[in-house]
C-alpha cells in the first residue's frame, strides 16, 4: 500500500559502536536518526561483516513472504539471494502493522506482498544509498558514479564489500525518497531462477516450527474440551489421570471451557487427558444438527432478503426474469469446512527472570494474543514478547478474533507458579472437532435470458453465517449491515451483468465460524461460475465466449479477467480435450488477482472420475517470485478441489462427527495428475497469490462434470453420487 509512503520518513538507527545499520519506515512521518532505542519499523539490518538480514513482518506458513520480501530488499540493495537472510519481526503493531489492516500486525487476505511492495523496496534502496554515500565520501568521488552489485560497492575502478562502510553509513541522514531501481535493472525480481530461501532449512531439518519448540523444564499441556461448542465444565475426576506416568496435574480453565492437563511430555498428556472424566453443562451449547442448519439456510433463501447488497430494485429484476425467454435457476448449499493444516495448533509460553512473558508461536496475527496477554498477565505491552516461528500451514486458522489457542496457553500458564514453561499441543482430533469452520452458506439464483441468448436479469440471494459480525473486525468488513466477507466475489465481480440484484440474509452461526482460504470467494465463485456455464448451455453458447461477452467493454479489472480466461483456454486446449475426456472452465478475481482454470477429466461419476490436468492462468501483477507463484497456485488448486470432492464438517446434536483424516480426507497426490500454471507478464503492482487459485478450482471441476449431465449444486461432490479414482 504505497499511498501513505510519501508522508513517511526513513530511519537510520545504530551507534557506530554496534556497527549495525537499520533502515525502515518511520510511521509518524518524520525522518529520524538515533540510537537503537529510537529505532522505528526496521526492515533491513546490516552488520560490519556485510551480513544482510531482512526483517519479515508477515509470518511464514508456506506461502513465501520470507522469500518474497527478502527478494525486494536484495534487489534494491544490490545483493544476491545467497547474501541475504531473514528474521521475523517482533510483535509491535505500531511499527509492523499490516497497512491494509489499520493498527493490527498480521498476515492474511493474501496481502503480504501487496502491502509491502513499496515499503520493502524503499528500505532496501535507502540502505543502498546510505552505504554508497559513505563510500563516496571515503573515496572522494561523486556518489552518482557508484552502485552496489552482488554485495560489492564499486565505481568501476575501486571496489569494496558493503560491510566496510556500515559504520560510516550510520552517520548519514537517510533520504525521504531514495531512487528505486527501474524494472530494466532487476536481476532477481520476476526471475525464474530465484528460489525460496527457506527450502534448504526445511529439507535438512534446521527449520524450527512451533511444534519444534522445546524449552528446558517445560510442561506439555493438552485440553479436554467440550464435545459441543459452548459447553462448560461442572466438575472433573482426575483419579484415572493420576495413574499415568508423567502426569502432573489437571485444572479447569478459568472460563470453564475445558480442563487443562499438565504433563512431562506429549504422550503422557494425551493418555492423562483420555483418562479424565468430566461432567459438562450443555445448557448453552450448540445443539443443532447439520440438517437443521441447512434447513435454516434454505428457509432464509425462501424469504425476502434482509439486506439489499447492491441497492438494485429487486422487484424490477424479478419481473424481468419472469418475462424472460429462458430462465435458469438453481439453489446451492455449502457445508462447514475445517482448515486442517498439516501442523496442528500449538504454542509455548515462558516467563523470563525479569518477569516478561514470551510466547513462541506461529503467530498469524500477533496483535491479538499480545493484547490478550496484557489483560491475562496485567502487564504493559513492552513486557510481552512474541517470537514468531515457522508454521506448517494455517489457511486462516491461526488468526481468530479471540486469539483462542493462545489465550488457552496463557490461561494454562497463569494457573501455574510460572517456574516452568508451558507448551500447548492440539492433536488432529482437537483440530477437526474443536476448531473454527468455514461458514455454511446457501445461494438461490435465477437468471433470465432474452430471445437472443443474452442475460436480461440476474437475481442472486445469499444466506450465510457472518464471520465478522460480533467480532473486533466488524467495523472492518460490515457496512450497512452487510458483511462483505459473505458476498465478496459476487458484489464486486468484474462481469458486466445487466439488472443484477443481490440480497443477503444472516443466519445463526453454527458452532464457531472463521475465514478459510479465500473466505467468501470459496462459495461465491462456485455459484457465479457454475451459473455462467448453466446459462451458456441453456442458450447453446460456448462457455468461454459467453463469459467474454460480459467482460469485453468493461473496466480494467474486466479486461484483466478476460485476458486470463483467454490464456487459460489457449494453454488448456479448450474445446479439444483428449479422446474420451471432457473439460470445464472457471475464472475469478480475488484479493486483487485474476485466475482462470481449465479442468480436464476422464471417467464417469459411477466408475470414478480422474482429474487428468488443471491448466491455470494467473495475473497477480508483477510476479516477484514466479516459482513461489506457481507453488501457491498448485497448492490452492489442490486445496479447493480436494475439499469440494469429499469434505464437510457435520454436526449431530451440536457435536462434530468427523475426527481425523480418515473421515476428513485431504487431497491425495494421485487425485490430480498434472497442474500447469501460466503467469501473465504484468507491470501492475503485485497482488495476492496465497488464495486466488482456490476459488475457480472447484467450479471448473464442477463444470467439467456437468459435461456428463450432472450439475453439482451441493457439496461435497462425493455426497452427490460422484466417485473419484
Amino acid at each position: 500500500m504505497s499511498k501513505n509512503l510519501s508522508r513517511r520518513g526513513f530511519l537510520k538507527s545504530a551507534a557506530a559502536t554496534t556497527a549495525m545499520l537499520y533502515v525502515g519506515v518511520n510511521p509518524d512521518g518524520a525522518a529520524a536518526a538515533g540510537s537503537n532505542d529510537a529505532m522505528l519499523n526496521p526492515f533491513v539490518k546490516i552488520d560490519s561483516d556485510g551480513n544482510v538480514i531482512a526483517i519479515i513482518k508477515h509470518f511464514e506458513k508456506g506461502q513465501g513472504p520470507a522469500t518474497g520480501l527478502s527478494t525486494l530488499i536484495a534487489e534494491e540493495l544490490g545483493v544476491t539471494m545467497d547474501q541475504i537472510g531473514f528474521e521475523f519481526a517482533p510483535s509491535n503493531p505500531k511499527l509492523y502493522n499490516n497497512l491494509f489492516f489499520g493498527p493490527f500486525q498480521g498476515t492474511g487476505g493474501s496481502t503480504a506482498m501487496a502491502n509491502s511492495w513499496t515499503q520493502y523496496r524503499t528500505a532496501g534502496a535507502n540502505a543502498r544509498e546510505m552505504l554508497i554515500k559513505a563510500a563516496a565520501s571515503s573515496w572522494g568521488v561523486d556518489d552518482a558514479t557508484l552502485d552496489i552489485q552482488e554485495g560489492i560497492i564499486t565505481d568501476g575502478v575501486k571496489t569494496a564489500p558493503l560491510g566496510d562502510f556500515v559504520v560510516a553509513a550510520t552517520q548519514i541522514a537517510p533520504s525521504e525518497a531514495p531512487r528505486l531501481r527501474d524494472a530494466s535493472e532487476w536481476k532477481i525480481i520476476g526471475k525464474e531462477a530465484t528460489r525460496r530461501l527457506d527450502s534448504l532449512i526445511k529439507v535438512n531439518g534446521e527449520a524450527k516450527f512451533g511444534m519444534d519448540v522445546h524449552l528446558p523444564n517445560q510442561m506439555v499441556v493438552m485440553i479436554k474440551r467440550t464435545p459441543q461448542r459452548g459447553g462448560l465444565v461442572v466438575s472433573f475426576d482426575d483419579s484415572g489421570a493420576k495413574e499415568v506416568k508423567g502426569f502432573i496435574m489437571a485444572k479447569s480453565l478459568p472460563t470453564q471451557h475445558g480442563v487443562v492437563v499438565y504433563a512431562e511430555n506429549t504422550w503422557a498428556a494425551m493418555q492423562a487427558r483420555a483418562a479424565l472424566k468430566v461432567e459438562w453443562d450443555m445448557s448453552e451449547a450448540e445443539a443443532r444438527s447439520s440438517s437443521e442448519i441447512r434447513e435454516e439456510l434454505m428457509d432464509a433463501l425462501g424469504a425476502n432478503p434482509v439486506y439489499n447488497v447492491n441497492k438494485v430494485d429487486q422487484k424490477t429484476v424479478a419481473s424481468k426474469i419472469d418475462t424472460a425467454a429462458t430462465v435458469v435457476e438453481r439453489t446451492f448449499y455449502f457445508p462447514l469446512l475445517a482448515h486442517a493444516p498439516m501442523e496442528p495448533l500449538n504454542c509455548t509460553i515462558e516467563q523470563t527472570s525479569g518477569g516478561d512473558i514470551v510466547l513462541h508461536d506461529g503467530a498469524q496475527m500477533p496483535t491479538g494474543p499480545h493484547m490478550a496477554y496484557q489483560q491475562i498477565f496485567q502487564l504493559p505491552q513492552e513486557k510481552i514478547h512474541i517470537k514468531t516461528m515457522l508454521t506448517g500451514g494455517s489457511f486462516g486458522r491461526r488468526a481468530t478474533p479471540d486469539a483462542d489457542y493462545q489465550v488457552e496457553a496463557g490461561l494454562a500458564f497463569v494457573m501455574t507458579d510460572r517456574s516452568r514453561p508451558v507448551k500447548l499441543v492440539w492433536d488432529r482430533e482437537d483440530d477437526i472437532r474443536g476448531g473454527y469452520y468455514r461458514p455454511a452458506t446457501g445461494h438461490k439464483v435465477r437468471v433470465g435470458l432474452d430471445a437472443d441468448g443474452n442475460i436480461a436479469a440476474w437475481e442472486h440471494q445469499v444466506a450465510g453465517q457472518s464471520i465478522m459480525k460480533g467480532t473486533a473486525f466488524e467495523s472492518f468488513s460490515v457496512h450497512d449491515g452487510v458483511d462483505h466477507s459473505t458476498v465478496e466475489g459476487l458484489a464486486d465481480n468484474p462481469y458486466v451483468i445487466p439488472n443484477m440484484a443481490i440480497g443477503l440474509t444472516d443466519t445463526e452461526k453454527a458452532t464457531s465460524v472463521l475465514w478459510w482460504r479465500s473466505v467468501g470467494h470459496t462459495h461465491t465463485a462456485y455459484v457465479m461460475e457454475v451459473m455462467m456455464d448453466m446459462a451458456a448451455k441453456a442458450v447453446g453458447r460456448d462457455p468461454v465466449a459467453f463469459r467474454l461477452a460480459y467482460l469485453e467493454g468493461g473496466d480494467k479489472d474486466a479486461r484483466r479477467k478476460a485476458d486470463v480466461l483467454k490464456l487459460a483456454a489457449e494453454k488448456g486446449n479448450w474445446g479439444s480435450p483428449a479422446d474420451g475426456n471432457v473439460q470445464g472452465i472457471a475464472v475469478h478475481k480475488s484479493f486483487g488477482s485474476f485466475v482462470a482454470e481449465v479442468v480436464e477429466i476422464s471417467g464417469t461419476p459411477a466408475d470414478g472420475i480422474q482429474i487428468e490436468k488443471v491448466t491455470a492462468a494467473v495475473d497477480c501483477g508483477i510476479a516477484v517470485n514466479p516459482d513461489v507463484v506457481r507453488a501457491q497456485i498448485e497448492g490452492a488448486i489442490g486445496y479447493g478441489i480436494g475439499h469440494a470432492m469429499r469434505d464437510q464438517i457435520t454436526l449431530d446434536g451440536g457435536a462434530v462427527e468427523q475426527s481425523n483424516f480418515p473421515d476428513y480426507e485431504p487431497l491425495r497426490i494421485s487425485d490430480i495428475k498434472a497442474i500447469e500454471t501460466h503467469i501473465v507478464a504484468s507491470a501492475e503492482p503485485p497482488t495476492g497469490i496465497g488464495e486466488p487459485g482456490t476459488p475457480p478450482s472447484a467450479p471448473a471441476l464442477a463444470n467439467a462434470i456437468a459435461q456428463l449431465d450432472i450439475w453439482v449444486a451441493e457439496l461435497p461432490m462425493s455426497d452427490r453420487g460422484i466417485s473419484f479414482v
